[in-house]
């Protein structure tokens, strides 16, 4: 039997990780919606742009003010301090819990294949990339001030006592960690789905675990007993006309 590569009926080379890895996968994602929740629309963005920027480690967060005071054009706002950022946050762990109810269905109805998972977590692993970069992303916005990455994430949370702020820095950070959890966790779950698709033995054949398929295969390859003459199907029906037939005592008698 001629072997052929299979791209979309393919079997999970290793299927406890995929569902086990769905319960790490629920916590962060709804530490994800916690976290991501809380800072919307402004939690900390602004105030920690502006402590930033006191202690010359950032842009200065008027320069929009200062753009329509002058009548200048307006300012590119480093993504790390936008609210873009902050609404995209939302929006992927939102999209991620849709994705992770549709995946447990899923895998409860067997049609989550591998085919499935790689373009599912390629997304996500995208999707939480962008988020830890802008997180941690660059300011460049002041010449005077440039950053690399963000002050509260290269730095302690002393710097925010002054402001009252150490809470909303430690949150910040938690954010940060869980982010990175999640990519990595999509990473993971991207190689899975990779290594599922690599040609492999396993799946150069139909593997069925119904055993009510596996039964029609063995009774299909049993030799059928061959057809005499005198015999007769037996159906309901043909019991039905014989109990008739009895009933009926002056048909033979016309025959």
């Amino acid at each position: 039997m001629a072997r052929t590569y299979r791209i979309l009926h393919r079997v999970w080379r290793a299927k406890r990780p995929l569902y086990w890895g769905m319960l790490p996968e629920l916590a962060g994602t709804i530490a994800m919606l916690v976290l991501f929740g809380l800072q919307q629309p402004d939690l900390y963005r602004s105030k920690f742009w502006q402590i930033g920027f006191n202690n010359q480690l950032n842009s200065n967060p008027a320069m929009v003010l200062y753009a329509y005071a002058n009548y200048e054009p307006l300012p590119s706002i480093p993504l790390v301090w936008s609210q873009t950022l902050t609404n995209f946050n939302v929006a992927i762990s939102i999209v991620s819990l849709f994705i992770l109810l549709g995946k447990m269905i899923a895998v409860i109805m067997k049609v989550f294949y591998p085919i499935i998972g790689l373009f599912t977590n390629l997304s996500l692993t995208a999707l939480y990339a962008v988020s830890v970069y802008g997180q941690a992303g660059p300011d460049y916005a002041d010449p005077r001030y440039p950053s690399s990455v963000a002050w509260y994430i290269r730095m302690g949370c002393d710097i925010a006592k002054p402001y009252n702020m150490v809470k909303q820095c430690q949150m910040a950070k938690g954010t940060f960690a869980a982010t990175i959890f999640m990519m990595t966790l999509y990473l993971c779950n991207l190689g899975l789905a990779a290594w599922s698709m690599l040609p492999n033995p396993e799946n150069d054949f139909d593997d069925d675990s119904d055993d009510d398929n596996v039964g029609g295969k063995q009774w299909e390859m049993q030799p059928q007993p061959p057809m005499t003459p005198r015999t007769v199907p037996f159906t309901p029906r043909t019991l039905a006309f014989n109990t008739l037939d009895r009933k009926l005592p002056l048909r033979h008698g016309y025959a």
